[in-house]
């Protein structure tokens, strides 16, 4: 009877046991099954909207923003002043690069001139013949043609008082002379413009900052951006100024050592040709 009761409290607290451990077992499930579905379940994060920030700043660096100040601005903003000096710079520099190309040209055809010159000239038998030779018109041709006529024509009261060598000597030089003056002509320009044309900017610049600052102190505005534009827009000229004189003046001394170079040649032939004339017009005698 005992066992009875012992057997059946045991059993009773054995069922109690696995009924406890039952529902501990199913309640973490019932709450997992109302619980809200995991952060990985949930929607992908949303992406930036478009023409967000990150957009704007990408628009903005690739927009250019347009420079309101340069020689477009300068030349409808400016007042008569200021245009003529743009016009008087912008002269000075097609007549420097105009005067170097031809100077250039003429040079170049006096260097094969002179050679020419030496190939037939001298080869000849007298000089009438080595100026039949000569293409007219040439320096080289000039010289000789000076001195035949003066070795041939030597007469009149005054002439005649003159003794033949120093008439022939008066007309050669001067023929060379002539030459070289023509080789010249146009070197002034270059350097007047040279020496000029930095003031010339100088002053375009002064009349310039002058004007900027007068607009900005009657608008009262003394900004940074208000004072740098203008000013540096006037500057401009100071740099057109210089860009016009720097050429002017390599082209001047290049020009002028050229020159040098080829009155050398110039020169050369009118002493051999004023010798020739003295000994009777024989040139192969006097190259002897």
């Amino acid at each position: 009877m005992l066992f009875t009761v012992r057997g059946k409290a045991a059993l009773a607290a054995g069922l109690m046991l696995i009924a406890g451990l039952v529902g501990s077992l199913n309640a973490p499930v019932a709450y997992a099954e109302d619980a809200p579905a995991p952060a990985a379940a949930e929607a992908p994060a949303a992406a930036p909207a478009e023409g967000g920030p990150a957009t704007d700043m990408s628009e903005k660096s690739q927009v250019q923003v347009a420079n309101p100040y340069g020689l477009e601005a300068l030349w409808k903003a400016g007042d008569f002043v200021a245009r003529g000096v743009l016009v008087l710079m912008l002269i000075m520099s097609a007549a420097t690069w105009y005067i170097m190309v031809m100077k250039l040209i003429e040079q170049q055809k006096l260097f094969k001139q002179s050679k020419e010159a030496n190939a037939s000239f001298w080869t000849a038998s007298s000089v009438s013949a080595g100026l039949g030779a000569l293409k007219a018109g040439t320096p080289f041709w000039y010289i000789a043609d000076r001195g035949h006529n003066a070795s041939q024509h030597h007469e009149g009261t005054l002439v005649e008082q003159i003794d033949l060598s120093s008439w022939v000597t008066m007309s050669v030089s001067r023929a060379v002379e002539e030459i070289q003056s023509r080789l010249q002509s146009g070197l002034a320009v270059l350097a007047t413009v040279g020496s000029t044309a930095p003031f010339v900017g100088l002053f375009g610049t002064v009349w310039g900052i002058y004007h900027a600052l007068t607009a900005i102190g009657i608008s009262g505005q003394a900004s940074i951006d208000k004072v740098a534009g203008p000013v540096g827009e006037a500057l401009i000229m100071t740099a057109i100024g210089l860009a016009v004189a720097v050429p002017a003046v390599m082209g001047y001394n290049w020009l002028v050592r050229r020159n040098k170079t080829a009155m050398e040649q110039v020169r050369a032939f009118g002493a051999d040709l004023h010798s020739v004339l003295l000994s009777g017009g024989r040139i192969g005698e006097a190259k002897k």
